[in-house]
């Protein structure tokens, strides 16, 4: 009998013959926050969270060729001559960003690698956690192109933030390869010294449109 056999049969006998429907899970916890998704205290919030994580954050107004100038001028502060935009951001995002381009999915990691930044949006974000959702779409991208480039410029829209962790997660799709994002990557495993870019971009600029 293989590994997996053993296991799949344990499983079996575990269940019984009828196994019956999953038991009822307890929620008493809080599923919603004290203020409205997009209100000015959550997006208060969120902003406090992000500088606290070493995100720096653009205010924007919500109409396209706002965000794309806020873009452009993230882009140009961590001088990147070279970007790529997720498929699905709004063409106008990146109009004035000089030496970008599309994903149309045939950059590698090395290609990536080469890269400066990446330019997205974003499904929904969490306040009292600072935490930006990405769910594969094509308005974030595929999961590699917000992981290789140094710098993830990433926009939020005011009607997708929400307070709590239950709110977030209810907007989402649970079967899309979902990415949590709370600030720049970074690590304090060796000898508890702050390393940033470790395991993603070094760099997190958010553009909070609205």
């Amino acid at each position: 009998m293989s590994a997996r056999d053993e296991v799949l049969a344990r499983i079996r006998g575990a269940l019984g013959d009828t196994p019956g429907a999953a038991p009822a899970v307890p929620r008493s916890y809080r599923r919603t926050g004290l203020h409205p998704p997009g209100s000015a205290r959550v997006v208060e919030q969120l902003v406090d969270r992000l500088e606290d994580y070493r995100a720096t954050v653009i205010r924007s107004a919500a109409d396209d060729e706002s965000v794309g100038a806020a873009i452009a001028t993230a882009l140009a502060a961590v001088d990147a001559t070279s970007s790529i935009a997720a498929p699905g951001v709004p063409e106008a995002w990146t109009s004035a960003a000089p030496g970008c381009r599309r994903d149309d999915g045939s950059a590698t990691a090395r290609d990536l690698d080469l890269v400066d930044a990446v330019v997205t949006g974003s499904v929904a974000t969490v306040s009292e956690t600072g935490t930006i959702i990405l769910d594969g779409s094509p308005l974030c991208g595929r999961r590699m192109i917000t992981l290789v480039p140094d710098v993830h410029v990433c926009v939020v829209t005011l009607p997708s933030v929400v307070q709590t962790v239950p709110e977030g997660l209810a907007r989402l799709d649970p079967t899309r390869p979902l990415t949590f994002v709370s600030g720049p990557s970074a690590t304090s495993d060796i000898e508890l010294s702050r390393v940033e870019g470790v395991h993603g971009p070094r760099t997190l600029v958010v553009v909070v449109a609205g």
